[in-house]
């Protein structure tokens, strides 16, 4: 707390904190299209949201009818919550009767096939992120592509980082300095992450078709649902969203270097149960690769650093050649009282959260100490 306390004067000292006026937020929002009976909507992207390939602002995600709404980053507090709320008004205006579901975990549905998988036209990079959905409903199903969160894009300005560079001592190139310090974020997150889903999580219980004939030890009500007393996000448990192969991945946030190479690796490696699937069968592509990761983006994680690719560029190459720009926050559910998922007090609590656990010591983590936070967050779900 000592370094924690150093660094809140050093900045306060030197007008810093001023630069914070600078941070850079975006907001990735999905939801589910149901119809009126609460069952998932089985129709097609509708043409009148654009095309899900190119849109900038309205695209899907995993299956066809999980809508994914994308806000433009801004240094203005409110216009990430304006800019989902007409985003919102927009989309009601053109889907018919069919509604949006305001929960993070599903509604109600059949069985695994009965979810449409995300459809992006003829063309290759379309073929390919259609591809890669269709691996992911092969290795983990269908319906786990259907549960919905909150994504939250966050970035400090270059003003900031510059005045602690120079209040550090840190003769490192600017860019080298903001990845590690990215990556201390990071590591500090992993550790403390559990606090945003006591406080924020809102997936307490789960449709019943969505684990049937999957073993738990959820209970029952009369509804339906099923729920875990005291629970506060299914949806970032084992029920959630997993990957078997992957508890055996050692991914590292020690430092830029070592988070590529883990990531690559796993990217590189056959993983046998993914090779029974096989990648094709006749003129059916069922997967990108047999690898333990089709692709970066498989690699599930509270929270990613990221920079923006040029087209065709792959997100761990970017990240190796230009180092981090934002991290992108992924550990919270809807919060389905809020007519768009999410609120400016939520949004303030993650500006104060991110920016703790930057400033906070973060010594390196070690696979027992990742292990240690992930029984943590265990704990609280």
């Amino acid at each position: 707390m000592k370094h924690l306390e150093q660094r809140i004067h050093a900045l306060l000292d030197s007008d810093a904190a001023a630069t914070l006026a600078g941070i850079r937020r975006g907001i990735e929002k999905e939801s589910l299209r149901i119809t009126t009976n609460g069952t998932l909507a089985q129709t097609p992207h509708p043409k009148a949201l654009g095309s899900a390939l190119t849109h900038p602002y309205i695209t899907t995600d995993y299956s066809e009818a999980l809508l994914e709404f994308i806000t433009p980053p801004s240094t203005e507090l409110h216009k990430p919550i304006e800019f989902l709320e007409q985003l919102h008004r927009y989309v009601y205006s053109h889907i018919g009767d069919e509604v949006l579901w305001v929960n993070s975990m599903p509604c109600m549905i059949g069985k695994d096939s009965d979810v449409p998988v995300a459809q992006y036209g003829s063309a290759n990079v379309g073929r390919m992120k259609t591809v890669y959905r269709e691996g992911l409903g092969h290795r983990y199903g269908r319906k786990m592509q259907t549960i919905a969160g909150i994504h939250y894009n966050f970035s400090y300005p270059e003003e900031f980082w510059k005045l602690n560079q120079q209040l550090e001592g840190d003769s490192a190139p600017l860019q080298d300095y903001i990845s590690r310090r990215y990556f201390d974020l990071t590591r500090n997150f992993q550790r403390y992450s559990w606090l945003l889903v006591y406080l924020f999580g809102a997936s307490p219980a789960l449709c019943a078709s969505f684990l049937a004939g999957r073993e738990h030890d959820l209970l029952e009500r009369f509804d339906h649902s099923l729920y875990r007393p005291e629970a506060t996000s299914l949806r970032m448990s084992d029920l959630g969203y997993q990957n078997n192969a992957q508890s055996s991945l050692a991914i590292s946030y020690n430092n830029l270097d070592e988070y590529v190479s883990t990531l690559t690796h796993a990217i590189k490696t056959p993983e046998p149960a993914y090779e029974k699937i096989g990648v094709k069968v006749g003129d059916d592509y069922r997967q990108l690769n047999t690898n333990i990761l089709q692709i970066e983006n498989e690699y599930y994680s509270s929270i990613r650093p990221k920079r923006t690719i040029n087209p065709g560029e792959r997100p761990t190459t970017a990240l190796q050649e230009r180092g981090v720009e934002y991290i992108e926050i992924r550990a919270l559910d809807l919060n389905p009282f809020e007519p768009v998922g999410i609120n400016q007090q939520e949004i303030r609590f993650l500006d104060l959260f991110a920016t703790y656990c930057l400033l906070r010591e973060s010594p390196q983590l070690e696979k027992c100490d990742l292990h240690a936070s992930k029984e943590n967050l265990r704990k609280v779900v």
